[in-house]
């Protein structure tokens, strides 16, 4: 058995979520979580990165540097709360803040500095999982599906289990082993988006805003109309579509849009996007497990479950005994058990790659 860390900072760019994670071979045991909140002034530098400006190289570099210290010290965390020393753990996988994902150019970037993180903590560090699967025709993403086969996959149960974060996406596992996967469209970046432009909050906390207002029929079926909504699987997507000047574009036809309103809207659309995916591709699943920030979000979970026609059964991954926002740091953990293991982390049936590949690259301590 092996202890690993996992380090996961996504989309939504509030902050870093670690697990430490024990690995047999067979089964996934969470030793301990940790959360890192990451300051306004890199959450706006991260944010300001995601679109060309100048400077940018140095800029990215030093802003990788800031991330390095604040995984560095949710890694400090972890370790305290579990009792465990540096020494006793295999690896840290550390996923790193994506600010381009463009795999139909050949590319996607994570910003990080995995050298730094090594020498700051004293621990091998995995990173860089996602240009290897890009490298081999895929998209590099959706990653999570392989993990969420592993962890939830059961024989004979088919089961959907989908992870909204700043970007929703699902995990199909069929319960005869085969797994469909791919980007929905959006979790929560357009709703942080907008509350954070209006109230200056950083998310609508358990929906409350968006509680507030009314769904705007015509706003909703002008995004829905969204291309990329409609593109069959593999695929992927992140800010480099949807972004608030994506928004704000088509927010031009409805002036008099209240704000909560919009915000009501804002929660429908995802909602009704990662229903839609699910009915597509998962119809004959028997129930519907949620992870990430989403699952926190009792009027967007309502709003789910009115749209997937709410005979389906929804809950969130805590009824399978994985707490919601540990999902993805345990993925990540798990990506760096399989690299020190030299066996593949990516399903290309889900990223569209040639083939199975090893993903990652070693940083020694």
């Amino acid at each position: 058995m092996a202890l690993y860390i996992g380090l996961m900072s996504g989309t939504s760019l509030d902050g870093v979520d670690g697990a430490l994670a024990q690995f047999d071979g067979v089964t996934t045991t969470t030793v301990a979580a940790a959360y890192v909140a990451f300051p306004p002034s890199l959450q706006a530098e991260l944010m300001a990165l995601q679109a060309s400006g100048d400077n940018e190289i140095e800029r990215e570099a030093l802003a990788a540097n800031q991330l390095a210290q604040h995984y560095a010290q949710c890694v400090a965390e972890l370790l305290h709360a579990s009792g465990r020393t540096a020494q006793e753990i295999r690896a840290a996988a550390v996923h790193g803040q994506t600010i381009r994902h463009r795999p139909e150019l050949g590319f996607t970037r994570q910003t990080n500095n995995p050298a730094l993180l090594a020498e700051l903590c004293g621990i091998d560090v995995v990173a860089d999982f996602r240009s290897r699967d890009v490298a081999a025709g895929g998209q590099g993403a959706p990653l999570v599906p392989a993990f969420h086969q592993a962890l939830f996959g059961k024989e004979g149960q088919p089961r959907v289990v989908a992870n909204i974060g700043g970007i929703s996406n699902i995990s199909v596992l069929s319960g005869d082993g085969r797994v469909v996967g791919f980007d929905t469209g959006p979790g929560n970046v357009l709703m942080n988006g907008w509350i954070h432009r209006h109230r200056q909050q950083e998310y609508d906390a358990d929906g409350a805003w968006a509680a507030s207002g009314k769904v705007i029929p015509a706003l909703l079926a002008e995004l829905l109309k969204e291309p990329y909504l409609a593109r069959p699987a593999p695929k992927s997507t992140g800010r480099d579509l949807f972004h608030m000047e994506w928004l704000d574009a088509h927010l031009l036809g409805h002036p008099q849009a209240a704000l909560e309103d919009v915000q009501r809207t804002l929660t429908e659309y995802t909602a009704v996007t990662l229903a839609d995916a699910i009915k597509a591709y998962g119809s004959a699943a028997d129930a519907v497990y949620i992870c990430g920030g989403g699952a926190y979000n009792s009027v967007l979970m309502q709003a789910l479950s009115a749209a997937l026609g709410n005979q389906v059964m929804l809950a969130s991954t805590q009824a399978l005994g994985v707490a919601p926002n540990c999902v993805e740091a345990l993925a990540f953990a798990w990506l760096g058990y399989r690299f020190i293991e030299r066996l593949a982390g990516n399903l290309p049936a889900v990223t569209g790659a040639q083939g199975e590949r090893v993903l990652g690259a070693l940083y020694p301590r």
